[in-house]
């Protein structure tokens, strides 16, 4: 199979069923949990799903694994990427355990903890650019020198098929779901979102959330094309400076509505995902927390799922997230 045939995959409930047989190998089902605390504040049935308990502290490790298998079976020596941090991380965890070599480029002054995580799995790291598109115009260069394949934050199917395994936990857990709020930087996780819990529930909200001041996904969602915009934000999950084609093609139609929050907000998501649930997420991943305040007088009575989907935040991140005092003073059991 050439390189190439792996990016022409088919993205259906099909392949994540048969993803779910690769990925349960190396990683167990995560936490639905429900919290008594936000189900009482927003007067809706509230749970979360803990992909921050994932290895590697991210939802991605799910598309890491099913690609880096498929790299593997296609006799592929190794990989290179780009990415904030949790991609690139899920990308070198997943090649240690198949023996793959793995580079992964990040921005300059990328989150820290990121950058260490990403080394200390064994791979590559090279800071380069100051974007996240800066650094992919040097992964084109470095996979053509080095003859790996260039494994895309966005556009790559076994991506999005290994991610939907996660959402079959969450149909399988809570099957008369009626709202999922998931956050979207590149667009993965709500394509995978998307494909998986529509397959069983066809009439399920499905909800995205993405940072103000990155806001390339949600604008190419309002105008129903793909754009590029301003990339600013603090939060590594969110920071794309434009939407990606395979994962825009699903969440064009396929989500039901779209919050956007200013980097206070995100900060005072990260304090109100600390105050409910005790878990110190990241920005991204906390962030459906204060959105579902936002959509309060719609979910009201509804069972809702909010995805936290991942914990790498800098020490600087969470400090200022929970200790600022907006989020105790703001959305706290009102």
């Amino acid at each position: 199979m050439k390189m190439n045939d792996l990016k022409d995959y088919p993205i259906s409930i099909a392949e994540v069923l048969r993803a779910r047989s690769i990925v349960e190998r190396f990683i167990k089902p995560t936490q639905l949990i429900r919290y008594d605390g936000l189900s009482r504040a927003l007067q809706a049935d509230v749970s979360i799903k803990h992909e921050n308990h994932n290895p590697a502290g991210t939802f991605k490790i799910r598309g890491g694994v099913n690609l880096l298998h498929h790299l593997k079976e296609n006799n592929i020596h190794g990989v290179i990427t780009f990415s904030t941090g949790n991609h690139g991380l899920s990308i070198a965890t997943a090649a240690r355990w198949f023996g793959l070599e793995a580079v992964v480029v990040v921005p300059e002054h990328n989150n820290p903890v990121k950058n260490r995580s990403i080394k200390e799995s064994g791979a590559e790291l090279i800071e380069a650019g100051s974007t996240f598109e800066e650094a992919a115009a040097t992964v084109e260069q470095l996979c053509q020198e080095r003859e790996l394949y260039y494994a895309h934050p966005a556009d790559e199917p076994h991506l999005i098929n290994g991610v939907g395994t996660g959402f079959l936990e969450i149909i399988e857990d809570l099957p008369d779901i009626d709202v999922m709020i998931v956050p979207l930087g590149a667009g993965s996780e709500a394509a995978a979102a998307i494909t998986t819990l529509r397959a069983f529930r066809p009439d399920v909200r499905i909800v995205a959330v993405q940072a103000e001041s990155s806001p390339a996904a949600y604008n190419s969602w309002k105008e129903n094309r793909i754009c590029s915009a301003q990339n600013r934000t603090f939060a590594g999950g969110f920071a794309t400076g434009k939407a990606y084609e395979i994962p825009f093609a699903i969440y064009k139609s396929g989500l039901d509505d779209f919050i956007v929050l200013t980097e206070k907000e995100i900060y005072e998501s990260i304090g109100m995902a600390f105050y409910y649930t005790h878990n110190l997420a990241e920005g991204a991943g906390a962030s459906t927390t204060l959105a579902a305040f936002k959509l309060r007088d719609y979910l009201k009575g509804k069972k809702v799922v909010l995805q936290m989907s991942g914990c790498n935040a800098s020490p600087d991140e969470i400090s200022k997230g929970i200790t600022g005092r907006s989020f105790r003073e703001g959305y706290m059991g009102k």
